[in-house]
């Protein structure tokens, strides 16, 4: 046991008597006479009691500073004063000796141990060894190595096989920044670390091997958002040969729920098969493409009642409609709500009410009032029931009728239940989308995705016979609780039609074969149909854990500028360093 009988979570009242060897670290200490103490020894196990009843044995702990490392060698006894928070609290520790092995040379700690998740984030990371002696983070860290183990676990009793991929592999466009890394045996040439194993986890499937997965980190240049941590992360990769999405949905129907029931804060999961909603549907019904089913709220389309009621936001626009039922909050409620939903997505929500004698009151009641019959009827209204609207064009009042679900639906607990995990398939998506910046078509999410209707439709596409948008992917999202788990895909493994497909996008055969070569030419050896996916592993742990920033489940985050202010990274480097990769610094942000 290193040093240590027994580690400071594991004596009970049956111990009693023994003579024990604790190790950790001094948690506290508090002088309660001149000749009685106590001291609370502390390891990544739990706390025990240790009570100093002489002279010698106080001045030796008044002069040790709290979080030293020590060993204590004593007996067990049982305690006079029972703590039954803890699970050793029926015992405590009379010291014989007390060592120190590591002493702690600062008489003031950065911030209290057990409190350091309310310290300034930056200081917690700069002293992220203290900040992980806090039981609450030691429990995040474990979760997250159990979370792993299971998912190995499961992933192997599925007849996957792990294998792993590169990490310094080659540039390659997949939708984020690359992180390079010079090459120095061929000056001018650079490395990329992989923003996932996409094309090594498909070139896998060509090579023969059935069903491949990883826990695999992925690395992109990003900017940080409380469900991402920049640089890099971590995912459950998979695979299958010979597969459709039905294949993929089975493995994480099956693999997923009882490790959600096991390890999470909630001890409900969606069972199989996981609700599936089109892409067309959600952003319809929920006003998102990552909904969360716990809340029962929905928006409808009321454009046709409501455009020309002398509203001029209604007007010529798209109104959508969330319905709250059984509403009895208050007006204060209300506009605070409102401006919420106003701050997430820059557009306004109105509402009105209808009371308990069925009356229009409230918001923009003056322009329901003269219809107010029609409005009930068609739209189904009881009394006490508040209707919340956006207005706009078709994607932003959508959009606004997402985050109102959102925000109404995550403050009313009678419409919403919080403890459970609700998994649903996002399917159906489109493949190609209008860019933003560009005004051109553009792949929506992965070109690697097979197109619903194979190469006909992209034929049909080409000849104008079809609108380019109207074709959906093989494409599916995996959403919990309202959080994007994991985009896969049934994926393109015709050379002929991954051409096809690029054409529409102002690619031809040349520009696959420079930006994809390795896949492109492993494809025309024979590729079987292969489909995956890959959940991400800190996304899964935050949600398990409830925590609300990733970076309390990774034990060593960068922070949001994507800094690692416990190692000093990014940092310079020596000029020696720089000429060995014949790189020249030409402007620093300084100047």
């Amino acid at each position: 046991m290193q040093s240590r009988t027994h580690t400071c979570g594991e004596l009970r009242l049956s111990d009693a008597g023994k003579n024990v060897q604790l190790s950790g670290w001094m948690e506290n200490f508090r002088e309660v006479g001149s000749n009685l103490g106590f001291i609370v020894l502390r390891d990544f196990y739990g706390t025990t009691q240790l009570v100093v009843e002489n002279e010698e044995m106080m001045k030796l702990a008044k002069d040790i500073v709290k979080e030293s490392t020590i060993t204590v060698k004593g007996v067990v006894r049982e305690r006079s004063s029972k703590n039954d928070k803890l699970p050793t609290g029926e015992i405590e520790v009379v010291p014989e000796s007390i060592e120190v092995l590591g002493a702690c040379r600062h008489n003031e700690l950065p911030f209290e141990i057990n409190r350091s998740r309310e310290a300034d984030e930056n200081i917690r990371l700069k002293n992220r060894f203290l900040d992980l002696r806090n039981p609450a983070m030691r429990d995040n860290i474990l979760l997250r190595s159990n979370v792993i183990a299971a998912l190995r676990s499961a992933m192997c009793a599925h007849d996957f096989i792990e294998i792993t991929t590169p990490i310094l592999t080659a540039s390659s466009p997949e939708g984020a920044r690359d992180y390079l890394v010079p090459s120095r045996k061929h000056p001018g040439k650079f490395y990329a670390l992989p923003q996932a194993p996409q094309q090594f986890k498909q070139i896998l499937m060509t090579s023969g091997i059935d069903r491949y997965f990883q826990i695999a980190p992925c690395f992109r240049d990003e900017d940080a958002r409380g469900d991402r941590s920049p640089g890099e992360f971590y995912q459950l990769d998979m695979e299958m040969a010979f597969a459709s999405k039905e294949d993929v949905f089975e493995i994480l129907e099956d693999v997923l729920p009882p490790v959600f029931e096991k390890f999470g804060k909630y001890d409900r999961a969606s069972k199989a098969p996981f609700t599936r909603i089109p892409f067309a549907e959600a952003m319809e019904k929920y006003g998102t493409d990552k909904p969360d089913l716990r809340i029962d709220l929905v928006s409808e389309d009321v454009s046709g009642l409501l455009s020309d009621i002398g509203f001029d936001p209604f007007k010529d626009n798209t109104v959508k409609a969330v319905v709250i039922s059984d509403f009895a909050e208050s007006r204060k409620f209300i506009d605070k709500a409102c401006a919420e939903v106003e701050m997430l997505t820059a557009n306004k929500a109105y509402w009105f009410r209808i009371d308990d004698k069925s009356e229009v009151v409230g918001g923009i009641a003056k322009f329901i009032s003269p219809i107010k019959d029609k409005v009930i009827s068609e739209m189904k209204l009881s009394a006490n029931t508040l209707v919340v609207l956006s207005a706009g064009e078709k994607g932003a009042a959508q959009k606004t009728a997402g985050a109102i679900i959102k925000t109404f639906g995550n403050l009313l607990p009678n419409h919403i239940d919080k403890e459970q995990y609700q998994f649903c398939w996002i399917v159906d998506f489109p493949l190609y989308e209008i860019g933003e910046e560009s005004g051109e078509l553009e792949f929506c999410h992965n070109p690697f995705s097979m197109p619903t209707g194979g190469k006909q439709v992209l034929l049909d596409a080409k000849e104008g016979k079809t609108d380019p948008l109207s074709i959906m992917a093989d494409q599916y999202d995996l959403v919990v609780n309202g959080v994007e788990l994991s985009s896969g895909a049934v994926r393109n493994h015709d050379p002929e039609i991954m051409i096809e497909a690029f054409e529409l996008v102002g690619l031809g055969e040349d520009d696959v074969k420079a930006k994809f070569p390795a896949m492109y030419n492993a494809f025309t050896y024979g590729a079987p149909p292969h489909a995956g996916i890959a959940p991400g592993v800190d996304r899964m742990v935050m949600l398990l854990a409830g925590e609300e920033s990733i970076r309390e489940i990774i034990p060593f985050p960068m922070n949001k500028n994507a800094q690692d202010i416990l190692m000093g990274a990014p940092g310079e480097v020596t000029k020696a360093q720089l000429d060995e990769l014949s790189i020249t610094i030409t402007k620093t942000e300084e100047e």
